[in-house]
């Protein structure tokens, strides 16, 4: 039965499905409450910047988030301009009556959607009171010496406060209020103890002691049902933050997560199972020329090879036309990202490309931020040696054309032996001179603190990959994210991956996976795993990922060795294909940018919304299917079929001949297989309710 304003639900293919109806957006204020509101932190400053367009379309100027103030970030990020929303206006002017700091503006990306900013200092002095409100509400002490989650405390306890102020001036509209991880939890637990007439969303992007744990190297997944879940918090001294997360999933309305792995684990650590699963996107901007990212990767590519001619000055021995870029990028958590098996694998990796006697070179970047104290002065100066070079190259030639220019003029063909003389020899000479160098060079670019236990480094001396004339696989380990002002490799993060062949992120412990996502949406093949949300997802709604560029390693039911050779062999796979192939191969990813698009995946959003206002709200909004719908019930279709992947017609050799790329041209048809891939991917969004499927084994989620 259906009362009240209600959303309908109809039958497609024996399915029942959610009809997507607009929500009444003109009677309702929406809030997203996240630390990383202006904040650049980790992965969800990605996920509330890029998805805030989408939303912002959708509610115009009844949408609101909610962070923490930080003078820089105000200054560079947020223009101040005074509330157009009653409520809001009210609630701010309210706040700044009693001694709170709070500003107003709109933040200064795309969608400009406004922000309400709180000044965490400002307010320190109710610190202690608060923490008797928290106490009073849910029993949840924090210990005085952990400065992180007291000012958590602050932040949730003026989130509540403001919420409060409009729910009292809101004239008729119904608040939602969506809060995103247990920093901003407090504030729902607060809302939901003074009981305020707000419909809650929680959103977990990952579990805090899942995190812990996988870093910790336990065999996480196979025993996610056996874990002591309180002594395992006490013993990392995060009992306190654990319980402030699991109130905050058991005080919402409607409990969502990004991935179906993260929702398996959620239902494990914090004993709640999703209501909703809502994936992670991207806002993509298509070229009006088709092939203008392949014209982007040439011109970056060029740029790293740049960098590189200057980083192995005097043992550039290897041609860089056919030498590949790969990398690995995120949070320095060696285990979790799978900077281990990563280092494993391209050791054996080296091994088979010096057996097979390949021409072909790799060059691995590690784009990891660690502590350093400054640029390695044996990587300054490479780059010094390289400008050299080129300043040379130009001053020659210039004599050069003007030799050539006036023998023309004159009508005659010059004696090359004459055109250069004595001079430019010795500048040739001293300048060939120079690039010698006694040592490899450098495996880091900068000088890290913890050399001698840095893992990666310590990892690099045990498989002995010091970049050695004889490696076929070279490391560079960057410390540090990437920068256009930089004086080394001044590129931001995206030309550098736009100028990269392959990303490879062998996660143990990623709920979702941006960077793999990323590349997919710029046209660069990527690895993941089938423990990361990315990976799942793609799993479940491509039917042969490997042909679009997504290699997924399988850490769920394979041995780490196991796991680390089949990595080996997809990186062997695409040392072997060729230059044609890989062309191919962009292009197929780049297709699949459509799935990660807001524009489609802001609908599980938008789906929360409506669940979460039907339990809020029961006389306004409401719902009733004969079955709850789950994590498991909201899948996109996979495509009918796909294109065999290039993997398939691969030289016998790394090496490739341009025959194999003319018979390559014979088998492709990009325009008809592109229109293919549009009509597999082209509705894959419906909202449709599955019903309950054999619910996988604790055991299958192994390592």
């Amino acid at each position: 039965m259906l009362r009240g304003r209600s959303l309908s639900v109809t039958s497609l293919g024996g399915l029942p499905q959610w009809e997507v109806e607009e929500l009444p957006v003109e009677e309702l204020l929406l809030f997203e409450v996240a630390w990383e509101v202006t904040n650049k932190v980790g992965g969800i400053y990605t996920v509330i910047q890029t998805k805030a367009k989408t939303t912002a379309d959708e509610w115009g100027e009844n949408y609101f988030l909610i962070g923490p103030y930080f003078e820089h970030n105000m200054k560079t990020q947020v223009e101040q301009c005074e509330p157009v929303n009653d409520a809001v206006r009210r609630a701010v002017d309210a706040m700044n009556k009693h001694g709170c700091q709070v500003h107003f503006g709109r933040w200064l990306i795309e969608g400009s959607p406004y922000v309400v900013l709180f000044d965490i200092g400002y307010s320190a002095w109710n610190l202690d009171r608060w923490k008797g409100d928290l106490w009073e509400a849910c029993s949840v002490g924090i210990p005085y010496h952990d400065r992180e989650a007291n000012d958590m405390l602050i932040f949730g306890s003026l989130t509540a406060w403001f919420l409060k102020e409009v729910t009292d001036h809101a004239d008729g509209k119904h608040v939602i209020a969506q809060f995103h991880e247990w920093q901003a939890g407090i504030g729902l637990i607060l809302s939901r103890a003074r009981k305020l007439p707000i419909a809650t969303i929680f959103t977990t992007h990952a579990t805090l002691l899942g995190r812990y744990l996988c870093a910790a190297s336990i065999d996480f997944y196979n025993h996610l049902d056996k874990f002591n879940i309180d002594k395992e918090a006490g013993e990392r001294q995060i009992y306190h933050r654990y319980c402030m997360e699991r109130a905050s999933v058991h005080c919402a309305h409607v409990f969502t997560t990004v991935s179906e792995i993260t929702a398996i684990e959620a239902e494990h650590m914090l004993k709640r199972k999703p209501d909703v699963v809502t994936p992670n996107g991207l806002n993509v901007k298509k070229f009006s020329a088709v092939h203008e990212f392949q014209n982007l990767h040439a011109m970056y590519k060029a740029r790293i090879q740049d960098f590189v001619r200057g980083h192995f000055y005097g043992h550039l021995d290897f041609d860089l036309e056919k030498t590949l870029f790969l990398f690995i990028a995120g949070r320095y958590e060696f285990s979790n990202k799978g900077a281990d098996i990563f280092l494993e694998s391209l050791s054996r990796l080296n091994f088979l490309l010096r057996m097979h006697k390949s021409d072909v070179t790799v060059v691995v970047f590690f784009i990891m931020p660690a502590k350093t104290n400054n640029f390695n002065v044996e990587t300054l100066k490479g780059q010094a040696v390289r400008k050299q070079l080129w300043d040379v190259a130009h001053s020659v030639k210039e004599k050069f054309g003007k030799k050539l220019y006036d023998a023309l003029l004159r009508g005659e063909i010059p004696d090359m032996n004459n055109i250069l003389d004595r001079d430019d020899l010795t500048i040739m000479k001293r300048a060939i001179f120079s690039t010698q160098r006694q040592s490899l060079p450098p495996v880091t670019t900068h000088n890290m603190i913890d050399d001698s236990t840095d893992p990666i480094l310590s990892t690099i001396r045990r498989i002995g990959l010091f970049n050695n004339r004889t490696d076929r696989v070279k490391v560079i380990l960057h410390p540090e994210f990437l920068s256009s002002t930089s004086p080394l490799l001044p590129m931001d993060y995206e030309e550098f991956v736009r100028g990269c062949h392959l990303g490879v992120f062998p996660s143990y412990y990623e709920p979702w996976g941006y960077t793999p996502a990323e590349c997919t949406v710029m046209g660069i093949p990527s690895v993941t795993t089938n423990l990361s949300g990315f990976g799942c997802f793609m799993q479940e709604h491509v039917a042969d990922p490997t042909a679009y560029g997504i290699y997924i390693v399988d850490r769920r039911f394979r041995s780490p060795d196991d796991s680390c050779n089949q990595l080996t062999k997809f990186l062997y796979g695409f040392c072997k294909q060729s230059r044609r192939q890989r062309i191919i191969q962009r292009n197929r990813t780049e297709r699949l940018s459509d799935l990660l698009d807001w524009r489609y995946l802001g609908r599980y959003y938008q789906h929360a919304r409506h669940l979460t206002l039907s339990r809020a709200f029961p006389d306004k909004f409401h719902v009733e299917l004969t079955s709850p719908p789950t994590t498991e019930g909201f899948k996109y279709p996979r495509p009918s079929s796909v294109p065999p992947s290039p993997s398939g017609s691969q030289a016998s050799s790394p090496q490739s001949s341009d025959v194999e790329d003319e018979v390559e041209d014979e088998r492709y048809d990009e325009e008809e297989e592109a229109e293919r891939d549009r009509l597999n991917i082209k509705s894959p969004f419906s909202l449709s309710h599955i019903p309950h499927g054999k619910k996988k084994l604790h055991g299958e989620y192994k390592n």
